[in-house]
């Protein structure tokens, strides 16, 4: 059995912004300063991480800041929810749908999610698609900042969940940035990157992902060459 985990933003969907303009509300509301936010690379980082570093650059440590993340986050679902309303910005990329929808049925395949979000920033972003509930286990940016931990920990989840245990080479990643790459290789799995985020194809190749794609439309080419069961 093959574990499929996808990223959300820039793999899956796009939600135009909703993210950024709920964390900047976020920010000035706990913090009373919005910092660099609106300048701020999100691809690919952990929400985590980017609250200690936005934060760090306006000069609060590592300890104050994790004194407010509850708080920081707690504001952050209640803006990402009112920004995503009835889901009718949040747009699908090309073959999503379909691929998941044919993974979800394969027998020997598992699905799950390694995204930088929070989990219920992942649950608000998905929920409108009917993505989420065709992912059976997750990793996200509210259980660890460094998104390089988070691969090994959706194949331990998922050994908990299915009795079956994964090992690397049975874990396929997902995603549109070299961050994606990245923390594949550091649990040494199969690293995919799809050209849909804001990474240029050239940088994504330069990363060496053990698979390619400009994006996931045509679903039976990249279920064939993943060798998934379909």
């Amino acid at each position: 059995m093959k574990l499929v985990l996808f990223d959300i933003d820039g793999t899956l969907i796009t939600s135009r912004g909703a993210g950024r303009r709920a964390m900047r509300t976020a920010f000035e509301r706990i913090f009373g300063t919005a910092g660099g936010i609106d300048h701020y690379d999100l691809r690919g980082r952990t929400d985590t991480r980017i609250v200690h570093d936005v934060m760090a650059a306006e000069g609060w440590d590592a300890a104050r800041v994790r004194e407010r993340l509850d708080d920081f986050f707690e504001a952050y679902v209640g803006g990402l929810t009112a920004e995503i309303g009835d889901g009718r910005h949040v747009v699908m990329l090309p073959g999503v749908a379909a691929m998941v929808e044919r993974l979800d049925r394969a027998a020997g395949v598992a699905l799950g999610l390694v995204t930088g979000n929070i989990e219920e920033g992942a649950r608000i972003k998905l929920l409108p698609t009917g993505l989420w509930p065709r992912f059976q286990v997750g990793a996200y940016g509210s259980d660890h900042m460094d998104r390089r931990r988070l691969p090994s920990l959706a194949a331990r989840r998922a050994h908990a969940r299915l009795g079956r245990q994964f090992s690397p080479e049975d874990v396929i990643v997902i995603g549109d940035t070299p961050h994606d790459v990245d923390c594949a290789r550091a649990f040494a799995a199969v690293a995919v990157a799809v050209a849909t985020g804001q990474y240029p194809r050239e940088q994504l190749l330069a990363e060496g992902p053990d698979h390619f794609f400009e994006d996931l439309g045509d679903p039976e080419r990249v279920i064939a060459a993943l060798k998934l069961e379909a």
